[in-house]
């Protein structure tokens, strides 16, 4: 049976990005408008904050050091030590109003995010970009509400992605070229209109199914690599956000979640928190760096 608990009660506007770093054996996750990026141990239950200065959608860990941040501004290269920013490429200059939203990157240490109307929109204004450790940026797919749930099977060779609007409410899955990091034409996974939440951030585990976080159900889900619904975990929030394993063993099943626009006279005194679930007997995989 999961047992569920709240690490760290943040109470984060839009927590997310959840980002496991298996050396420092830390959880990375950022809180969207604030423009903060937190880190917990889950082990001595410290936790550290950071202020990027701008809205943060994703980041990743540098095989270098430091961070690379996908923000309101693009992308950017973020030294959590010492504060320092510096900016590699604002692919989205011309469209003031967008910002970036999920991320994931894949085996080969490329980065992927995906951009969004800041605040949502009647219009699909997001777009898909992959940044290469070259720093090179390359545009993949546009005509996306809220892009989300970014990840890539155990293997690399399969893509997963999501739009989290309310009309679409859709997973894509689709092959992936790791040679050339160049995704396939995309298949419906999963129609989210079969379970309560909509598509949220998503992350896969060591046996390859993908988990996604539903938000606006209080729930989040496992379906198999064929898009059945293996698992279903009731959360004690109504807006959970993205799940990433981690821990010693990435046996711990961790969750942001936000507080904002919640269900009036609801009572869910933790919601933006960060939840740790455990005793799935289920173990994640290790998130590959940015190579750049």
């Amino acid at each position: 049976m999961p047992v569920i608990e709240c690490v760290s009660d943040v109470r984060a506007q839009v927590g997310e990005g959840a980002v496991w770093d298996d050396r420092a054996n830390v959880l990375w996750w950022v809180d969207i408008p604030r423009g903060h990026i937190h880190t917990l141990d889950p082990v001595s239950g410290q936790e550290t904050h950071h202020d990027v200065g701008e809205p943060v959608g994703c980041l990743a860990v540098r095989e270098s050091g430091g961070l690379v941040l996908a923000t309101r501004s693009g992308f950017w290269f973020y030294d959590p030590d010492t504060g320092d920013k510096s900016q590699i490429s604002d692919p989205e200059a011309d469209r003031p109003m967008n910002r970036f939203n999920d991320g994931a990157t894949d085996a080969q240490g490329r980065f992927w995010a995906g951009t969004m109307r800041d605040g949502g929109s009647d219009a699909p204004e997001g777009a898909f970009y992959r940044l290469d450790p070259d720093l090179t940026v390359t545009f993949w797919r546009d005509n996306i509400y809220t892009t989300n749930g970014l990840a890539f099977s155990p293997d690399g060779t399969r893509m997963y992605f999501s739009d989290s609007h309310p009309a679409v409410r859709t997973i894509w899955a689709c092959l992936y070229d790791t040679e050339t990091g160049t995704p396939g034409t995309p298949e419906v996974f999963f129609d989210t209109n079969a379970v309560a939440g909509r598509p949220d951030g998503g992350t896969v585990d060591a046996e390859g199914c993908y988990w996604q976080a539903g938000v606006s159900g209080w729930q989040v889900y496992r379906l198999s690599s064929e898009g059945e619904v293996l698992m279903t975990i009731d959360m004690p929030v109504e807006k959970p956000t993205k799940p990433m394993f981690g821990g010693p063993d990435l046996d711990i099943l961790f969750v942001t979640s936000l507080n904002g626009g919640l269900t009036e006279g609801s009572h869910q005194p933790d919601a933006g928190g960060l939840f740790a679930i455990t005793s799935l007997g289920v173990r994640g995989i290790p998130q590959t760096r940015f190579a750049g």
